[in-house]
């Protein structure tokens, strides 16, 4: 038995919880998979995998055995990509882990370029929300909107979002334009749910050192921001969005911002995360690049190209709150 054959294709065959999947993946025949995870099971005396009419599910042993396999397929891999460097251009996969938003609208349409700059480099990206979501074990390089936090991972700011509360040019001339952040209370808004269950139905805002508070409403409740930006395209309402991944939209006319004399308080930042012991793959280190400058040019594109401070950390994020109104009330008491 290729021992080292063996155990590429059973991690494989386990990301991809598919026999049929994994050979796909790697280019070979479903029964040369199944062979060879069959004979790494009988090697170790004990069983790996699962086999189901849904697919593959990793036994207790399955999962401590991949885990500390990790490791060493990783610096297997880097070390062929140095090596490989030298002699031929990159290739392989990448796999970003992002949201839909920021993937569509920032990170697709750079990568028609890339493509040509580097075709043999393969780049899959699935949807990421945070880092405990399941798709997130097998992601090489993500980009999330978050608040500083403690994590094994290279961790870079890439750039500090803010919120733009906008419509549709129809919508506003049918309903007319807010002048003071209160005036929102009329008018109906999109509510994003997040990951963790809350329903953003308060939104701060600033002028001058002077706070305001509003409590909004509205007839859609998504946890898709690419949904609530559709939905105001389309003139259904208004909607708190992020300017990086909104620029398009708001450069073509299709959204019209307001209040813009009002800073949109707590907006997440945008971060940059990798395992450290990737940071020397030269495949990896290219979608880093790719990434940073899209952020940069993303930084440059804004109307006031100047940078924004770093936003403190909600205190409804990580409370459990059904809806930050809720967390506002308490903050009041």
């Amino acid at each position: 038995m290729d021992k080292l054959r063996a155990l590429q294709y059973f991690a494989v065959a386990a990301e991809e919880r598919s026999l049929s999947a994994a050979a796909r993946r790697l280019g070979v025949s479903t029964p040369a998979v199944a062979k060879l995870v069959t004979s790494l099971e009988r090697n170790l005396g004990t069983t790996l995998v699962n086999r189901t009419a849904r697919g593959l599910a990793l036994t207790a042993d399955g999962e401590r055995y991949l885990e500390n396999c990790r490791p060493a397929l990783a610096q297997l891999a880097a070390a062929d990509d140095l090596i490989g460097a030298s002699a031929a251009r990159p290739r392989g996969a990448v796999v970003v882990g992002t949201t839909p938003v920021f993937g569509q609208h920032c990170l697709l349409p750079a990568l028609a370029e890339f493509h040509a700059r580097y075709p043999d480099l393969q780049v899959e990206i699935r949807t990421v929300y945070q880092l405990g979501d399941a798709a997130a074990s097998t992601v090489d390089v993500f980009v999330l909107q978050s608040w500083p936090q403690g994590v094994d991972l290279v961790q870079r700011s890439m750039a500090q979002g803010r919120f733009v509360v906008c419509a549709s040019p129809a919508y506003w001339a049918l309903h007319g334009s807010p002048v003071h952040p209160k005036d929102l209370e009329r008018h109906p808004c999109f509510l994003y749910r997040t990951f963790g269950g809350t329903v953003l139905d308060l939104w701060r805002f600033e002028r001058n050192g002077h706070e305001e508070a509003v409590a909004v409403s509205g007839w859609l409740v998504t946890d898709q921001r690419e949904t609530m930006l559709d939905a105001a395209i389309a003139g259904e309402g208004v909607a708190r969005l992020l300017d990086l991944t909104s620029q398009a939209a708001l450069r073509s006319g299709r959204l019209v911002p307001v209040l813009l004399d009002w800073e949109a308080k707590e907006a997440p930042r945008f971060d940059l995360l990798f395992r450290p012991a990737q940071r020397r793959t030269p495949r990896i280190r290219l979608v880093i690049d790719l990434i940073t400058g899209i952020f940069r040019k993303l930084e440059a594109e804004r109307e006031d190209g100047v940078a924004q401070p770093p936003s403190a950390r909600p205190r409804w994020v990580g409370r459990g709150y059904r809806r930050t109104s809720s967390a506002g009330a308490r903050g009041r008491e």
